[in-house]
């Protein structure tokens, strides 16, 4: 069984945006970068998938600079490739450009030695639908709180 160790995670999505389906795929890094990744200095906030030509690619994703890194360092937020099957990425593509779907990394993580980003595929929330989430969180702790002291 192979060990999964999270390093980032893009809370962000999860409240922008309704995860229909998530995807795993590989990153492509250099040393550096994933020197950096290993002391966890990278940061998913606001970094969305694109499709170009057939291949897949993270944009704005921020791996901060390996301090001993000296010249071997690449620009933090440069545009990185995603490892897919073609046959994943076409599937995909042919979603995102007809239902209006975007493709957004949710989670960054180790799987053994090799980082892996969770790609999700979602659709975007209203601002309605923003405050039911938050109105059903603070319901559920509220009910959460009165049994705990109920049961005291």
């Amino acid at each position: 069984m192979a060990s999964l160790k999270t390093i980032a995670q893009n809370k962000k999505a999860r409240h922008d945006y309704f995860v229909e389906e998530t995807y795993e795929a590989g990153i492509e890094l250099f040393g550096t970068e994933v020197k950096s990744i290993r002391q966890g200095r990278v940061n998913l906030k606001d970094s969305w998938c694109s499709i170009v030509e057939g291949e897949m690619f993270v944009n704005g994703m921020h791996i901060s600079p390996y301090e001993q890194g000296n010249i071997f360092n690449r620009d933090p937020m440069r545009v990185r490739k995603l490892l897919m099957h073609k046959k994943e990425i076409n599937r995909l593509y042919g979603v995102v450009k007809q239902t209006g779907y975007s493709l957004i990394p949710i989670s960054l993580y180790f799987k053994d030695s090799r980082v892996k980003l969770q790609v999700g595929l979602c659709k975007g929330k209203k601002l309605y639908d923003k405050r039911e989430d938050m109105a059903k969180r603070t319901a559920k702790r509220d009910i959460e709180r009165a049994m705990k002291e109920q049961n005291r």
